[in-house]
């Protein structure tokens, strides 16, 4: 196998080839030696390592090999006693000896590479911070240095981070966790960098969310939320998150913690980051949207929140969302307002209207869908005889919106919602002179 490299001569000797007329360049062909070259990409080796068959490759094409469920040699087809490759230090060195003789090609001595780390490695690492945290205290230091450790092997590279994820960091993490937020206040240092941590690993297995759904850990999240740095409390939120996803149980034992959904709407009204906020979002809208064993019933929480001013909130923050925020945004605003609470803060609240009907056919078939059943909900169950919802809705362009949405396609619950819609908004109609006009030019159909 040949590379064509441009070789630069000096530039006294091409100043001279160029007064006698000959060219101050030329392609010059540059074998690579064969025992350099990956068998498998046949490029040149960037980080050898040897197979248990004798082997050498590529790290990189190696790795890709056997992540693809090949558990043999490519070469010799013999089957792999061991899937973690060695280094090849000797064929390394010998590769950039030869990339610098080879400098006036123009090739680049190729670095050192950085040995990325083993599961025995990381198994070591985990036991010795399992160890610290059931020492009650007494080296939370260790531990928090450990963790950082995981921490940054993580970021090292990304097959340091699928190794670290592999070999059960989340749930070794999760128990540490769970271990020292009894004494949260004295662990404060080291909960927050297994906090942080954790946001790493995710998804997290059956077994981490345990650990986190216990009551400590969830009173030391709440905790973080409330009082933590901006960093603190959007991994506590992330964290959180992640360990409740639609647990009845977990969720039922958040509640129970005083000035949980208080720390939850604070992420919305003094919003950190995107991440954050979404993830308050996702925790609310599990919360309104199940029913539960608690002292809270579904309704009580739909009623606190709508008293903390969230339906204010949703309706400001819809405004220029990002589409993810805008479809859970929207999903927390319909379960409020199923309650009366809701619809009456959504009724006395100017943005809510336009903003609503401005999300249809605009972001998503799941804001849509969201958008449809909110305005179903505050016209279906208008008290007031003059119709002024029904007005107002025509005004801001819903008649229009709604007869497009049936036009195009849709769900049938969203349709049947929306032909309900039509049905009542038709009749007040004639009492508007004009209706607003609605620019649909970037409309592109489902099918």
């Amino acid at each position: 196998m040949t590379l064509s490299w441009r070789r630069l001569r000096p530039g006294r000797r091409a100043s001279k080839e160029l007064q006698l007329g000959e060219p101050a360049d030329m392609e010059m062909e540059l074998t690579i030696p064969n025992h350099f070259r990956c068998p498998i990409s046949l490029d040149l080796m960037k980080d050898p390592v040897t197979l248990s068959t004798g082997i050498t490759y590529d790290r990189q094409s190696i790795e890709t090999w056997i992540e693809a469920g090949n558990l043999t040699c490519p070469i010799t087809n013999q089957a792999l006693t061991c899937l973690e490759p060695i280094p090849n230090h000797t064929i390394l060195k010998m590769i950039q000896d030869w990339c610098v003789q080879k400098k006036s090609f123009g090739i680049e001595r190729i670095p050192t590479p950085r040995i990325p780390i083993t599961s025995l490695q990381v198994s070591e690492i985990l036991s010795r911070i399992t160890t610290a945290a059931a020492s009650h205290g007494q080296k939370t230091d260790d531990c928090r240095d450990l963790v950082r450790k995981i921490k940054a092997l993580s970021k090292e590279s990304e097959r340091n981070k699928r190794c670290v994820v592999a070999s059960g960091t989340g749930s070794v993490l999760a128990a540490a966790f769970a271990a020292l937020s009894s004494s949260q206040r004295q662990n404060v240092a080291v909960l927050e960098e297994i906090l942080s941590a954790l946001t790493l690993v995710f998804p997290m297995d059956g077994e981490a969310c345990s650990y986190l759904g216990s009551a400590a850990s969830l009173h030391c999240m709440v905790w973080f939320l409330e009082s933590g740095d901006l960093s603190h409390r959007r991994n506590a939120a992330l964290v959180l998150k992640e360990t409740l996803s639609s647990d009845h149980q977990k969720i039922d034992a958040l509640l129970e913690i005083e000035g949980a959904l208080e720390a939850l709407v604070k992420l919305i009204k003094e919003p950190v980051c995107p991440t954050s906020t979404k993830a308050s979002l996702v925790v609310m809208y599990n919360m309104v949207n199940n029913n539960f064993t608690s002292s809270l019933s579904k309704d009580k929480i739909k009623e606190r929140l709508v008293e903390m001013g969230l339906v204010s909130l949703l309706s400001e923050i819809l405004v220029d969302a990002e589409r993810s925020i805008c479809e859970k945004a929207l999903g927390v605003l319909d379960a409020l307002c199923g309650s009366k609470g809701g619809r009456e803060k959504a009724y006395h609240h100017a943005l809510t209207m336009p903003v609503v009907v401005k999300k249809i056919l605009r972001v998503s078939d799941l804001a849509t869908e969201f958008s449809v059943s909110i305005l179903w909900k505050l016209c279906k169950n208008e008290g007031r005889e003059d119709g002024g919802v029904l007005v107002e809705v025509l005004q801001v362009g819903a008649f229009q919106k709604l007869l497009l949405l049936l036009q195009l396609g849709c769900a049938e619950r969203t349709k049947d919602k929306a032909t309900e819609l039509l049905k009542v908004l038709n009749i007040h109609r004639e009492r508007l002179e004009c209706i607003d006009s609605t620019d649909f030019k970037a409309l592109k159909r489902s099918f």
